[in-house]
């Protein structure tokens, strides 16, 4: 299974996950320009996408959707909820009705040797998820835009071997920062996202002995710094009451307009 975020951030999303047989995208909050010039890089084309994953409809996710959607006819998987929101959503132009194939948490569905389960998330949209894949033994899971996690996030994300995990915020960046003040408390909410700290706090409860890498996603351009983010993380790990270090562990960036690193495993 290869695993490859295309963009990240709050300006658009776009995460590849494949096999030899199966291409799939998470999300298509960029242009769809931008999202053939990232699979192009892979070997790819939009002709050879099965399936495009939604999380949930928030433009920085759905953006590039219907240029796509049009162009190669892909199916679009989704919450019934996100579904109807994104029917609703003004500017994607009109989406052929039997594109959509509605998923449910927690319920698995295999699209051809990749199986996919969806899983609940916390954040201000209308029936959002995030995704874990399974390829043979191989596990992997992309967990961005969650204001907090609960038992429920730590049990669904044990045993991975890949994880894309929301580093937006720093707390401290964001009080002080330019937005105004419902913005920061909307980010700052439990619907919101997932601060530096809260982000190495929830991955030192999913440590395990066949983590591969770390990917940190979804980071703010205006409340955060990648280096910022990847020490904070780091600090978290080395801090927590367990037997690993940040150094056992390779982390990663997702970066906001390019091509992070690509990981097979």
């Amino acid at each position: 299974m290869k695993m490859c975020s295309i963009a990240s951030g709050s300006s658009g999303n776009c995460v590849y996950v494949g096999t030899e047989a199966t291409h799939l995208l998470v999300d298509v909050g960029i242009s769809c320009k931008r999202t053939m010039e990232g699979l192009n890089r892979l070997g790819l084309t939009g002709n050879d996408i099965d399936g495009i994953l939604i999380t949930h409809e928030h433009a920085d996710h759905i953006n590039g959707l219907g240029v796509i959607s049009r162009k190669f006819g892909i199916p679009i998987y989704a919450t019934a909820g996100t579904i109807e929101a994104i029917k609703n959503t003004e500017g994607l132009g009109e989406i052929d009705e039997s594109l959509f194939c509605e998923v449910s948490a927690d319920e698995k569905m295999i699209l051809k040797d990749i199986t996919v389960n969806p899983m609940r998330i916390s954040h201000d949209a209308v029936q959002p998820v995030a995704y874990r894949f399974q390829y043979g033994n191989s596990r992997m899971a992309i967990v961005t835009d969650l204001g907090t996690y609960d038992e429920y996030t730590v049990e669904s994300l044990k045993g991975m071997d890949v994880l894309m995990l929301e580093a937006n915020h720093d707390i401290n960046m964001l009080q002080v920062g330019p937005y105004p003040y419902y913005l920061k408390q909307r980010i700052l909410s439990k619907r919101g996202h997932l601060s530096n700290e809260l982000s190495g706090k929830l991955l030192s409860r999913i440590l395990n002995d066949d983590l591969r890498a770390v990917f940190l996603g979804h980071l703010s351009k205006e409340n955060n710094l990648a280096e910022l983010a990847y020490e904070t993380v780091r600090l978290e790990i080395t801090m927590a009451d367990n037997q690993y270090k940040a150094d056992d562990f390779p982390i990663y960036i997702a970066k906001r307009s390019e091509l992070s690193q690509a990981v097979e495993f």
